[in-house]
């Protein structure tokens, strides 16, 4: 049956974490992200739901003042200045559903109004034209758009099947694309008068340097992620390793220096700022363990980040001259549990690896295995209240990092391109015997659940090894390809099929893929989660699971959340998701423990 949660009047609950004694949970609390900074790195704009709910806040630098931009009643996502500094260009979610619309403001609260993703348009990859009113946006992945904040114009000015506008030269005359589907995407400068494309590398991040011709580029056309800069035949590479990635970077406007982030030791961050004249490296003294958004002030002087870890909810920071400073922080939990990582060969002896969160208290464990989603993204130690409540509870987490995840290079991140699917459902069964023969998990007290593409993972782990879990839970995660490419939006389905399969030629693969074909196999207590407003992953992914279940008088619950769509953004929503996760999970893996 479903149970529909409406969490209007929902309490929030404080910020800390969980207390074993009384069984209190906390909110599970994103903090502050999206750092942006005004021209001269004087003031910072970012996003925070410390009022519940996602919304745009404004502070000076150093100071203790903030200031609530009033951008309406939807979710943001993500803030940017404008380099005049007129300017917020704020990317909101309505119904917290993956279907973008981006809305100018002024840093005051005044002049609100929208400029893209309009009707049922999705709109992404913003970005401020460096010194120029021009904000570029992608509509569908398929129309390069300019906005000029002055005028109010809107141009489409070239458009394509599965592009993203990344980048216009100063003179108007080239625009830098990104082509593709997931898992095989490109970078090309498009001469906007012939239409013709110039290959600049295999990748999706790029921007023209101050001159216009100039390109820097995120390339993986290697095995790992690398740093290029491109000047007509001229290709030279700024940043590389043999063993780790380049996971992004920023470049000042001047097209002098650039911050570089690295991803390594098997989902750590490594930031420096980098002297593209001299070649010279200034390492960034980090505040925590996984670093992300990039972004310069548009005189230079200041880098801003987003920074979080185990028990330190996302935090906006900056870095100069004089060091570092925090811009929005919240409180870090002092006893948060960091893990250690693991790796073991799989079942065909490739490697992979995971985040261990163990409990106080000799193992085995009863444990949880957690698949993140994508499959593209990685799991890394950062903020999380849900795996913190567990261990608290005497629960270990494995966050496993299976084949597919991004993080491990470019063979590894396509192991499990469409027929190699199946491996990587034999990867869940090599994390059970991993950790039961490493004496880390107890075999008859472990379970499995996962978000998304995880949540996916979760239940074909559940109908491929129908005895190895005691419990599972499905986080919006796909049950049937064929109903999701049916049902999903147009641009995510384009873009999976490199991912998947093609849900008519790959018809006979995609269902024996599909956990509902094999649904008659699943007889392990099952909780399903799921987003009323999602169209990423629709919500019929989970009503087909749940009428199955139930006609074949499986323990199940299912919990669906109004007003919610692909994540939930209201800490409302997340507190009450993380209270009845912990609960189901201490009812299936330690039944004599209850929540007071």
């Amino acid at each position: 049956m479903t149970g529909q949660f409406n969490r209007v009047d929902a309490t929030v609950l404080p910020m800390g974490w969980t207390n074993p004694d009384t069984g209190d949970l906390a909110s599970e609390v994103s903090g502050s992200w999206s750092p942006a900074l005004s021209p001269d790195g004087r003031h910072a704009a970012y996003v925070s739901d410390r009022s519940g709910t996602p919304k745009v806040w404004v502070r000076p630098v150093g100071s203790d003042l903030t200031f609530l931009v009033d951008t309406g009643v939807h979710p943001v996502m993500e803030v940017q200045w404008s380099t005049g500094g007129g300017w917020l260009a704020c990317l909101l979610a309505p119904g917290g559903a993956p279907r973008h619309e981006v809305w100018l403001v002024r840093p005051d609260g005044s002049g609100l109004h929208q400029v893209a993703g309009f009707g049922a348009d999705t709109a992404d990859n913003v970005r401020w034209l460096p010194g120029r009113p021009l904000l570029a946006v992608t509509e569908n992945l398929t129309d390069a758009v300019l906005v000029d904040a002055v005028t109010g114009e809107r141009s489409v000015i070239t458009t394509g099947d599965l592009i993203s506008l990344l980048d216009v030269s100063p003179d108007g005359r080239r625009a830098l694309l990104r082509h593709g589907p997931r898992g095989s995407r490109h970078v090309a400068v498009r001469d906007l008068q012939t239409g013709i494309d110039e290959y600049v590398t295999s990748g999706e991040v790029a921007v023209f340097g101050p001159d216009g011709s100039t390109v820097y580029a995120l390339s993986d056309a290697g095995e790992f992620p690398v740093l290029i800069r491109v000047a007509g035949s001229a290709v030279d590479v700024l940043a590389t390793s043999d063993s780790n990635e380049v996971e992004d970077f920023a470049l000042t406007p001047t097209g002098g220096t650039a911050a570089v982030l690295w991803n390594v030791r098997g989902g750590m961050s490594e930031l420096v700022v980098l002297d593209l004249i001299t070649g010279g490296h200034l390492p960034v003294p980090l505040p925590a363990t996984v670093i992300s958004g990039l972004a310069w002030s548009a005189d230079g002087s200041t880098l801003t980040f987003t920074a979080e870890g185990p028990g330190r909810p996302h935090g906006t920071w900056t870095f100069d001259t004089s060091g570092l400073h925090p811009v929005s922080v919240e409180e870090a939990a002092p006893d948060a549990v960091h893990p250690v990582l693991h790796r073991f060969a799989a079942h065909d002896g490739l490697e992979i690896s995971g985040w261990w969160f163990e409990p106080a208290g000799p193992g085995p464990h009863p444990t949880v295995l957690w698949f993140h989603g994508g499959p593209e993204a990685q799991e890394r130690p950062g903020h999380g209240p849900l795996f913190q409540s567990l261990v608290d509870r005497g629960i270990a987490v494995f966050a496993a990092n299976i084949r597919g995840s991004s993080g491990f290079g470019r063979t590894f991140v396509n192991a499990d391109n469409g027929p190699l699917r199946y491996a990587a459902v034999a990867d869940v069964e090599s994390c059970v015997k991993y950790l039961v023969s490493a004496g880390l998990a107890d075999t008859t007290r472990v379970g499995c659940m996962g978000r998304s593409y995880g949540g996916y993972l979760t239940l074909a782990a559940l109908t491929t090894y129908p005895d190895l879990f005691a419990v599972g839970i499905d986080v919006c995660g796909m049950s049937n390809f064929a109903t999701f490419y049916q049902h999903t939006e147009p641009w995510i389905a384009s873009a999976a099929v490199s991912k998947y399969g093609d849900p008519a030629t790959d018809a006979d693969l995609l269902h024996d893929l599909s956990p509902l074909t094999h649904i008659d196999r699943l007889r392990t207590p099952l909780l399903v989660v799921h987003g009323e407003n999602d169209s990423n992953v629709p919500v019929i992914e989970a009503e087909q699971v749940v009428k199955a279940l139930r006609d074949r008088g499986v323990e199940h619950r299912y919990l669906l959340f109004a007003d919610e769509g692909h994540e939930l953004l209201h800490r409302s929503s997340r507190a009450e998701y993380l209270r009845e996760t912990v609960d189901w999970l201490i009812t299936h893996l330690r039944p004599h423990t209850t929540l007071g």
